[in-house]
This record gives C-alpha cells, structure tokens and sequence, in this order.
C-alpha cells in the first residue's frame, strides 16, 4: 500500500522543485492527477499555475508547453486556473490552447484567468533582451542564460506599478490602448539611453523574436493552425529605428485577449469554494526552491517566490491545509550560467555524456548541465520548505551500460575552503562558489528498472541508491535529529518516460533512516 493511500492529503497540493528546476514537475502532477481518480473515482476539480509565466517547460499531449498548466493534457480536470502570480501574454494562451484543441482536447473553455493576472507583452521580451545585451557589452558579464519571454521584465512592472491586468480586457479599449502606449514608451527610452542598444541590435531584437517563435511552432504551422505571419515580430517595428507600430500592437493584443475574454474572472471563489467541498486542486509551481528571487542563487533566480507561501498569494485566500510535494531527480541538471557544484562535464565524463543525451530545456531547447545528485541542496531546501513528501524522478537514467564505470555518486556535505565539513547551503553566493563537494559511493546496477511495478522488484543496488539519497536528504534537514520529526514520504519513484512507470509502494521513511546501515535485506 503506497504512503498516500494511507492517509488523505488536502485539497490543496503543491508541487515544487528542490533543485534548481528541470525536476519533472509536469509529469508528477500528472501522476498526481491519475491517482487521485484511481483513489477516490473522481477527477480533480482544477490544477492551478501559480508562478512564472512561459519561462517554465513540459510536455502534455505531445506538445510542449510553457504557459498552460500541465494538467492541460488531462481531459477530465474541471478547471485550468491561472494565478494572479502568473505574468502572461494572451498570444501565448492562443497558440498553446490552439493546437490541442486541434486534436480534440478542450482547453479555452476550461481556463480560468484570474482577472487580476498580469499581461505581459512585446514590450517584456525586447527588455529582456536589452538587458542582457547590456551585461555582455556594458557591463562585460557573461550571459544570464534568459530564455527571452520577458518574464522578469514583466515582474518589474508590477513592482514598478505599470500593470496591465487581464481585467483591462473586460473594460475600455481606449484605456487598454493608453496604458500599453506608455509602457511601450517607457520600454523604448530604457532600451535606447539605459541600455544603450545599438541601431542594428534594435532591429536584430525582432529577427531573433521570430525565429524563436517560428522555431517554438513549427508544428502548428505545418498543421495550418498558424500562418508563419502569426509569429512574424517584424510587423510590431516602427518606421524609425527605436519606434513601434503601437496601432497594430495594440490591435493585435487587444485581440487576443479579447479572445479570451470569456476566460477572466476572479479566481479567488473557485479556489475557496473547491477546498471547502473537499474537492483536489494541485498547484503547480514554475519554478524551483532555489531559483526563488529572494533565497535563490543570484543572479540566476526566477522573478518570484517559489515556496507553498505563494500559493495563497497567486489565488487570493487565506491560508489553508496543503499537501506540499517536492520533486527533484535522482542526478541533478540545470539549465543556464548557474554554479553547479555537483556538475560532471558531458564531454569529458562518460557519465556526463551519457545523462547529457536525455536533458535539453524544454524552454529553451538548451543542452542541460548534469551531475551528481546533490543532498546537501536538496536537504536544505527540505529543511526551510517544509514539504510532506517527495518525489524522485528518472532512477531509470542511471542503469549502468558498457560505456560508464559501474560506480554512482550522491553528494553528502560540502568541503569549506579551510577544509571542514559543512550540511549548509551558505546564502553567500561567493563562499558557496568556492565549496566542494564531498561523495558517498555506491555501487550501480544493470537491470531494466522501465517494467518494474513494485519496490521489491529492483536490483539490490537500487535500493541501496534510494535509501542512500532519503537518508542523505533527512539527515541535511534535520541536523538536531529527527527521531521525534514528522518526516516527509517519497510519494513515489519514477523508473522510465511514460505515464505510470513509476514505484509507489515504497517503506516509510523512518523504516530507510532505523536500517541506518543501509542493509537492503532488511528493506526487502
């Protein structure tokens, strides 16, 4: 019997990385959403975005996405809800919800856009890329690794207090037309005198835009969904150079969110009403622990908060019972300039080559960077997080094959420079860069984990590799003890791609950390 069939969670599940993103969020809340039907017979009244905007990445019905929720792919979710934390642009909304609904998926009529969800827009993503011209040309930075959307721009707007609602699209269109006006100007004198774009770079901004669209929706357009013009950036350019079309920019998103008018409402009473009726609502988060802007590593951190707290701040309601899962991979990936302590080089480790062949950002479509699996990370993000349980992805990965060595690696204290030992993640970003870290190894296995149902099925040393990560976790987030804790449960393993592949039967956790010696026999 899995550790969830044994005792009910809330309402309200949350679903958060603790590495630095790239966890497999997409595919646990799915896992969640199949499970509760199977438990209770019933589908999930709604599964929430809570942060970010189209700067997140994962697959639902064979597309991938960045902006719907990934419960999207699920027929049988009642509600698409988008926080009031999410920055999006409507275009973005159009040309994810299209395609799908192509192939018979309903999506429009199922989103809820939180009226006071912010919009982003054109405006956004030539910021974001001024901004990162102007760190690698003024500033002679290296590149922050942006993925283009403008959400970080966008999250300036609202501490700025230059928002554009969603709620602008259910009033007048002249006063719509008058606050973009002024956002795009503010835009265009930060881009030209702050950031001090050259003239051809202006216009190099829009080719770049239209290319990453073009590339992002090759399909739709192949399946006439979209004409190549759709993704045309070349159109919203002005006569004179540091100028905008505002006529057709205007039009065209004013358009869209029309489009989606029937969409925007206050979100705040499905939220309520959908706790107070015991019905499931899994929120899922854009980002991970240590990317939130205020605990994260700087400067690579995501423009929001990405802990449980910002759940009830995206929709709106008090504070409420939650179900707080984090998920992490059983190696560690990154994608972007981050330090990255536990990286192997995938060009000249062969296990680094070999995990580098399955990670590429779905946003991005950038090699990721891949590692050991880092406990000291993750056990601290355990520790200040608060989560009740756990998921582990992708133990698949890491089947020995003929061109690795058989050892495997789980990083369980950082080195300091005077050569102590330390469990703590430093929140100075400069001594954390100078840590090394220290390894436990273990042995591998050869099995095909990929059919395997049951916790009692896997290689011995598979069993070794997951009681060796949980104890490693624990002891990093509970550093007085943890015999009189409430400990979180792994929810479950995943062991291959596809839906279900995944080991839910597993021991409770304090049955891992009294078998401290990690005797599988015992676990078996």
């Amino acid at each position: 019997m899995s550790v969830i069939e044994q005792s009910p969670e809330s309402s309200l599940v949350s679903v958060i990385g603790i590495s630095m993103g790239d966890e497999g969020k997409g595919r646990v809340v799915h896992e969640i959403l199949e499970q509760h039907k199977s438990t209770y017979g019933r589908p999930a009244a709604g599964v929430m975005k809570v942060n970010g905007g189209a700067n997140a990445g994962h697959t639902a019905a064979g597309l991938k996405l960045n902006l719907l929720p990934s419960g999207v792919g699920d027929p049988d979710v009642e509600t698409l809800f988008i926080g009031s934390g999410v920055v999006a642009d409507p275009r973005k909304f159009l040309w994810e919800a299209k395609p799908l609904e192509s192939r018979g998926l309903k999506v429009i009529n199922r989103l809820l856009i939180d009226e006071k969800c912010q919009m982003s827009d054109l405006s956004h993503r030539l910021l974001d890329l001024a901004w990162e011209n102007y760190r690698i040309n003024q500033l002679g930075m290296e590149s922050r690794g942006s993925t283009g959307r403008g959400i970080s721009p966008a999250y300036c707007d609202e501490t700025g207090q230059w928002q554009i609602f969603y709620q602008s699209f259910l009033e007048d269109k002249d006063l719509f037309a008058l606050a973009l006006k002024q956002r795009c100007q503010r835009t265009i004198d930060t881009i030209r005198w702050v950031c001090k774009v050259e003239e051809s770079v202006w216009y190099e901004f829009f080719d770049a835009l239209t290319s990453a669209e073009t590339r992002a929706n090759k399909a739709s357009i192949e399946d006439g969904i979209f004409s190549p013009d759709e993704f045309d950036f070349g159109r919203f350019m002005g006569k004179q150079p540091f100028s905008l079309n505002l006529d057709e920019l205007i039009d065209v998103y004013w358009n869209a969110g029309k489009e989606l008018a029937h969409c925007i409402q206050d979100g705040r009473d499905f939220l309520l009403h959908s706790v107070r009726k015991k019905k499931l609502v899994v929120a899922e988060f854009g980002q991970a622990y240590w990317l939130d802007k205020r605990h994260g590593f700087t400067p690579n951190v995501t423009a929001s908060h990405t802990t449980s707290a910002e759940l009830f701040n995206s929709g709106g309601i008090p504070l409420q019972p939650v179900t707080q899962i984090g998920c992490c991979k059983a190696y560690d990936t990154k994608v972007g300039t981050h330090h990255f302590l536990t990286q192997v080089d995938h060009l000249a480790n062969p296990w680094g080559a070999k995990l580098a062949k399955l990670e590429f950002g779905t946003s991005t479509g950038r090699q990721r960077m891949v590692g050991w699996f880092d406990a000291v990370e993750k056990g601290n993000a355990l520790r200040y997080g608060g989560f009740d349980q756990i998921v582990i992805n992708k133990l698949d990965a890491l089947t020995l094959d003929d061109t690795v060595p058989p050892e495997l690696k789980i990083c369980t204290a950082y080195k300091m420079p005077d050569g102590t030992h330390t469990r703590s993640v430093p929140r100075n970003e400069s001594l954390r860069q100078k840590l090394k870290p220290v390894y436990k190894t273990l042995p591998g296995w050869k099995d095909d984990l990929r059919g395997l149902t049951s916790f009692q099925q896997l290689p011995p040393q598979a069993k070794e590799y997951i009681a060796e990560m949980l104890i490693s976790l624990i002891e990093v987030a509970y550093p007085h003890g943890w015999k009189h804790e409430k400990l979180p449960e792994i929810r479950f393993i995943g062991i291959g791609p596809d839906p279900g592949q995944i080991i839910s039967d597993l021991p409770h956790t304090r049955d891992f950390l009294e078998s401290k010696s990690v005797q599988v026999s015992v676990l078996s």
